[in-house]
């Protein structure tokens, strides 16, 4: 399973700007392809998690959440952006679509805070989280599925999120 020695994840903090965003879309583009096991591999061994209500640790839990996550959520598609950085720190905030097994569409928009240690591992995620209902047509993430955002596909920024 997990690699008990850790491993470097550049990019390394302290962050700039500039690395600071990288590192927010090299998440998104990790999370767009729905490997838990990869995912986790960006935390710390003992990552502490509050995903909504729901609170982990370490990346054996990790791995179980996403794999229950992803299995109720088809079509997963989620954009990131950067809202501040410090030193070892990042705030980003997010939204992501998905389709529940009922066929229904969802949008759910968020806020995660982010703490790192030295080698560019996560050590703590707090995610806060809200699903909005929308129509098919309301859907704005179109690319190929368990795929990262295309490069000229908007951001939310531009897609008035």
């Amino acid at each position: 399973m997990s690699n008990p020695t850790p491993q470097s994840r550049p990019p390394l903090p302290p962050f700039t700007r500039a690395t600071a965003t990288e590192k927010v879309r090299k998440a998104e583009d990790a999370w767009n392809g729905r490997d838990p096991e990869r995912v986790s591999m960006a935390y710390t061994p003992d990552s502490l998690w509050r995903n909504r209500s729901t609170f982990l640790q370490g990346r054996p839990a990790i791995i179980d959440f996403l794999t229950r996550k992803w299995s109720q959520e088809d079509e997963y598609r989620l954009i990131k952006e950067l809202w501040a950085f410090s030193d070892d720190r990042i705030a980003v905030r997010f939204a992501y679509e998905w389709r529940d097994r009922a066929g229904g569409w969802w949008r759910a928009y968020g806020n995660e805070n982010w703490a790192f240690d030295e080698m560019g591992l996560m050590r703590e995620r707090h995610a806060s989280i809200n699903d909005v209902s929308i129509a098919p047509e309301d859907r704005l993430f179109h690319w190929d599925r368990a795929a990262p955002r295309p490069v000229g596909h908007p951001g939310l920024t531009a897609l008035g999120l």
